[in-house]
């Protein structure tokens, strides 16, 4: 048997049951743990890189959007390429790509070359955003897919966190304060995530997997099913939300009346309050009880922007802890529909995955621009909240939309 590849006839006939599985999980989390980091860790460094590249506010927010346009035109095509290669070489191909756009902003000389590094992310992230559906429709089942989709998706709130925690307190100090050796470590630790992930994760092959069967066909398939089509509006919807909010969250509530670092500190709530019901809840709901509960999420999220914009103290509390339940629970738990419908499965997760991030990117991009254009038309954030309550309905109507029969309790080969 060759390293790093598994079928049924060979070391495990049951993969749902192999204990492997759990080191797969591991390895999945790690890597998305570092994609977390990776687009995270320019945020804490804004100000020394402005100062010495010389580039204004305007230019870092192009760069800081950059990775998502070019996410958008390479998720398709990854996913696909998922499906033919495989998830070991795939996904240690994207991280690769990662760590070289994290290290080698070491040698950027200006606007330019750093925008290209940084954009070079949206090129190897889509493998692992897409790679780890794939890998957990490949090794799990039942409920113990529910805990998986879970558990991988805490990944990249970890690393992201860790960005913004040690990079300015404990990183830059070891450094010398120099932001290119920051980056040149944060290059350095993600290569290694991606050697190790080489050495220690398995394929498995799909049986009856079509290899003759090109992009567009794959593609034009999915899309004939209705429930497909449903996930992704309520991805885009979903990332608009997500994206929009999130950027301007800290902005929202210093024009409230926050200091800037309480500020800071209140939109960490949804973050911590995101990572427990990523956990729990997609375990625990039953499969045929999804599309009830996209519905019941969506309520939630449209009533905690509300109580976000419109109240004051605990209240507002509350609706930040909302936010971080319903809107974080959302991606997993439309992973999970997409994964259980019957035309998608485990041989064409990676496709699929592949159109779901494309389409969803293009929210994540538009959510954040719309609301600060209606900042701009308003003069405050009241009309763009209510813009992000109407999508979270539009969800909501998807939701009523969705064929029940369509989702079935576990993925097959």
């Amino acid at each position: 048997m060759k390293q790093g590849k598994l079928s049924f006839n060979e070391s495990t006939k049951d993969p749902h049951s192999s204990p492997y599985r759990w080191v797969m999980l591991a390895m999945l989390w790690l890597l998305y743990a570092f994609f977390g980091l990776a687009y995270r860790s320019i945020s804490p460094l804004v100000t020394p890189i402005l100062t010495d590249l010389d580039m204004s506010y305007s230019q870092m927010g192009f760069v800081l959007g950059s990775w998502q346009l070019t996410y958008i035109g390479a998720s398709t095509v990854a996913g696909f390429f998922i499906d033919r290669w495989g998830i070991r070489w795939s996904l240690f191909l994207g991280t690769l790509i990662i760590a070289l756009s994290v290290g080698l902003r070491y040698f950027a000389g200006g606007f330019g070359p750093f925008l290209a590094m940084v954009a070079l992310f949206g090129v190897g992230g889509p493998m692992i955003s897409i790679g780890c559906p794939k890998t957990i429709a490949l090794w799990f089942q039942g409920r113990d897919r529910g805990t998986a989709v879970g558990i991988y998706s805490t990944g990249p709130f970890f690393g992201g966190a860790l960005a913004l925690i040690a990079t300015n307190r404990a990183i830059m100090p070891l450094t010398g304060y120099s932001w290119r050796l920051t980056f040149a470590f944060y290059g350095i630790m993600t290569l290694l995530a991606a050697c190790l992930w080489w050495f220690l994760a398995r394929d498995l092959k799909t049986s009856g997997a079509s290899e003759r069967t090109g992009m567009k066909g794959v593609l034009a398939t999915l899309l004939k099913v209705r429930n497909i089509r449903i996930v992704l509006v309520c991805g885009l919807f979903n990332f608009a939300i997500i994206h929009g909010l999130t950027s301007w969250l800290p902005r929202i509530l210093e024009d409230q009346g926050f200091a800037p670092t309480l500020a800071g500190y209140a939109s960490s709530v949804p973050l911590l309050a995101g990572i427990p019901s990523l956990l729990i809840l997609p375990r625990f709901i039953p499969s045929e009880r999804r599309g009830l509960a996209l519905a019941v999420l969506a309520v939630l999220s449209a009533s905690s922007v509300w109580l976000i914009l419109c109240l004051t103290g605990l209240l507002m509390v509350v609706g930040l802890i909302l936010y971080g339940i319903a809107a974080c629970t959302l991606v997993p738990l439309l992973t999970l529909i997409l994964m259980e419908t019957p035309e998608v499965g485990a041989k064409h997760m990676g496709s699929a995955g592949g159109l779901f991030f494309c389409i969803s990117e293009i929210g994540g991009f538009l959510g954040p621009f719309l609301l600060g254009a209606l900042v701009d038309w308003t003069g405050g954030f009241l009309v763009g909240g209510y813009f992000v309550v109407a999508l979270s309905l539009g969800i909501l109507l998807m939701s009523f939309l969705m064929e029940k029969k369509a989702i079935r309790k576990s993925g097959s080969f």
